[in-house]
């Protein structure tokens, strides 16, 4: 019993001395460590500061001042484990990263691969803090930009978070990348209206809007023949281009074209279609000039057209003439009797 709290009592007494003769490199150590961490955080200052003097960059000088901040406390952290433990080497620091880095990079794939295309997008900045984005069915501002997602609030007060992976390797429509935004609608009038004549009267509504920039230019074009309508592009320039100045054109730009056209007796139809009756019967079997599905060409005289009510009754009279021919009268019913 006596001898085992003996090698007890030496141990302890060499850790005592091994912890007494480590404390002045410890300490050396704690006090490069907060060098380094002082460095460290005085050149995240000078990078955001550097950084702030460009529009919109507040997120890309958060993300360099952070880097640079880790980078060069890791540095400090070596360097104090260097003299807290002489014999450890950087090579061994090299392979402990490099086993980590590739365990950790299976683990966090895709976190990385956010975190890298987040510095991309800061680096690049296809689109900035403010701009109106469109990306699939999102639609919005871009509130924030981090180095894992982005961040954007829709129309209507909803906040929508895109990881920055999705954004990068896809198409991302930026409505506020340019001072000017071009609208465009379609508008029908009717075949037998003056086409020139609408067109004169749309510029002269679109010169009574203020919002509509003269340079560039409106313009009005004719687009396709369609069913009912002669269809009319009327395309417009809006300055700023953001998602309230569109509406309020747009607005402003079908009222007073819908009103110049009514006013000056343009027509502005709705589709109509046209019914055609199938008139086949035994009779008229084989004879396309008395058959309304489809008049060739070359006839001599084409079916007259009749409307709903006329074609019912003449059914109803039909009918009622096969019906009196099946049914015998009451003197033909009463004859085998009399004989």
């Amino acid at each position: 019993m006596n001898f085992e709290l003996s090698a007890l009592w030496k141990q302890l007494e060499a850790m005592v001395r091994g912890s007494i003769a480590l404390f002045p490199s410890l300490i050396f150590a704690v006090i490069v460590f907060f060098i380094f961490f002082f460095i460290a955080r005085s050149v995240k200052r000078i990078v955001r500061r550097a950084t702030g003097n460009r529009r919109h960059a507040r997120n890309l000088g958060l993300v360099l001042g952070r880097l640079a901040q880790g980078t060069i406390i890791l540095i400090g952290l070596f360097v104090a484990l260097s003299i807290v433990i002489p014999s450890f080497q950087a090579g061994d620091l090299v392979q402990l990263l490099g086993i980590s880095g590739v365990a950790i990079g299976f683990a966090f794939r895709d976190i990385l691969q956010n975190f890298l295309a987040g510095i991309l997008i800061l680096l690049t900045e296809p689109f900035r803090i403010g701009d109106q984005i469109v990306f699939k069915n999102f639609e919005g501002t871009v509130e924030n930009i981090e180095t894992r997602a982005t961040t954007i609030r829709t129309y209507d007060n909803r906040r929508i978070v895109i990881p920055n992976s999705e954004l990068f390797t896809n198409s991302v429509t930026v409505n506020t990348a340019f001072d000017t935004r071009r609208m465009e609608y379609d508008v029908g009038i009717g075949y037998g209206d003056d086409i020139e004549h609408a067109k004169r009267l749309i510029y002269e509504a679109l010169d009574e809007i203020a919002e509509v920039l003269q340079d560039p230019a409106p313009d009005v074009l004719v687009m396709e023949l369609a069913d009912s309508t002669v269809d009319i592009r009327v395309r417009w320039w809006i300055k700023p281009p953001r998602r309230i100045d569109d509406l309020r054109s747009r607005d402003q730009v079908l009222t007073a074209i819908k009103h110049k056209l009514t006013a000056n007796g343009i027509d502005l139809p709705f589709p109509t279609q046209q019914i055609l009756f199938h008139d086949q019967t035994e009779e008229t079997d084989g004879d396309r000039t008395q058959q309304r599905e489809g008049w060739p060409a070359g006839q001599k005289q084409s079916p007259r057209s009749r409307s709903v009510g006329g074609a019912l009754r003449s059914l109803a009279k039909h009918n009622g003439k096969q019906d009196n021919s099946h049914h015998p009268t009451q003197n033909d019913m009463r004859q085998p009797a009399d004989q």
